[in-house]
């Protein structure tokens, strides 16, 4: 926690974007791994002048090993940062950091458990007592979820250190993923089809691919905030219903490990799934968020000790930026 801790003085002496010469104003927006398409629209927004349009030079600092984006928020590296889940908010919230989600893009987290073909894995509940490969990090989010929903034990967790090869010659083998990222990668390697599960599409609530920006940008820098998240919201569906190349190549570019089937693969998986374009997002748009669903994932959390009942939850988000339908006519039918 004493990351999180130093998130604290940092934000409170935040003093907000800068600028760039002209209207323009120049952001910095960490994300949380490495360039992909999981962050395609955010790069599209860039490649297509989206950001420009809205007086923003904004610039992509891509994440990978070992970057916290909570440390780069406290070193005033950033202006804004990507959050995975809704823990990231609540922690910062829980640490009394003055940080707030202003999005989330993702209405479904794309986190997965994965098995080889096998008929007594049909389900996420089939999974109970048997060996599952967790990282670290995960132990403290979405398996206390399925200890609770499932019944899973701590006694089940495996090490997974992010290299395919001990799951795909263990053919009993159950690992986390990411929907658009492990799956296509045991294909690649084995030539074998794992069986996905979506956590999402079996009630697991948290949203993914958050937008955090400190209180007092928000309270100082309204109007831009507000301009960063439009033209994110139209990049976004510009990479997920126009013509996805020009985000690419900016992704290729930062990452060169990228590879064009990984990323049709991965847009692919987004569409398929509606990681982005469905639940409240049908109706209020790209980057939906509502006060219903933070309630649902903060009480279930707090019913299982991972914070106190007394935390003020609502802290952690503001729907003041999304919900507004913005784009939504950019949107086309599959």
């Amino acid at each position: 926690m004493t990351h999180i801790r130093a998130v604290l003085i940092a934000l409170a002496a935040l003093g907000g974007w800068t600028a760039a010469g002209g209207a323009q104003t120049r952001v910095t927006f960490a994300t949380d791994w490495k360039a992909q398409a999981e962050h395609g629209g955010f790069y599209q927004a860039v490649a297509t002048g989206l950001y420009a349009r809205q007086g923003l030079e904004v610039t992509i600092r891509m994440g990978g090993p070992g970057i916290d984006t909570q440390r780069l928020m406290a070193a005033q590296a950033v202006d804004l940062a990507m959050a995975s889940n809704n823990f990231f908010a609540l922690n910062l919230v829980r640490a009394g950091a003055n940080a707030t989600t202003i999005m989330a893009v993702f209405q479904k987290d794309p986190q997965i458990l994965m098995a080889h073909p096998r008929d007594d894995v049909r389900s996420l509940a089939d999974m109970k007592g048997k060996p599952i490969m967790l990282a670290s990090g995960s132990v403290s989010t979405f398996w206390v979820w399925l200890k609770a929903k499932y019944g899973f034990e701590d006694s089940q967790i495996r090490q997974y250190t992010f290299n395919m090869a001990p799951f795909i010659v263990d053919k009993n083998g159950i690992q986390q993923g990411y929907l658009s990222s492990e799956p296509f990668l045991v294909q690649k390697e084995s030539g074998m089809t794992p069986k996905v599960f979506l956590l999402a599409d079996s009630g697991w609530p948290s949203y993914s691919c958050m937008v955090l920006a400190s209180d007092r940008l928000i309270q100082e820098q309204a109007d831009r905030v507000q301009a960063f998240v439009n033209a994110s919201i139209e990049g976004w569906y510009g990479y997920l219903y126009g013509d996805p190349a020009p985000a690419n190549a900016l992704i290729k570019r930062a990452n060169p490990e990228m590879t064009d089937e990984t990323l049709a693969y991965g847009l692919a998986k987004m569409k398929e799934y509606g990681v982005v374009d469905s639940g409240d997002a049908i109706t209020l748009g790209i980057g939906a968020m509502t006060e219903a669903r933070w309630q649902d994932f903060f009480a279930s959390m707090a019913k299982e000790g991972a914070y106190p009942a007394d935390l003020p939850w609502r802290q952690a988000f503001t729907t003041r930026f999304v919900n507004k339908r913005h784009g939504i006519e950019l949107r086309r039918s599959p």
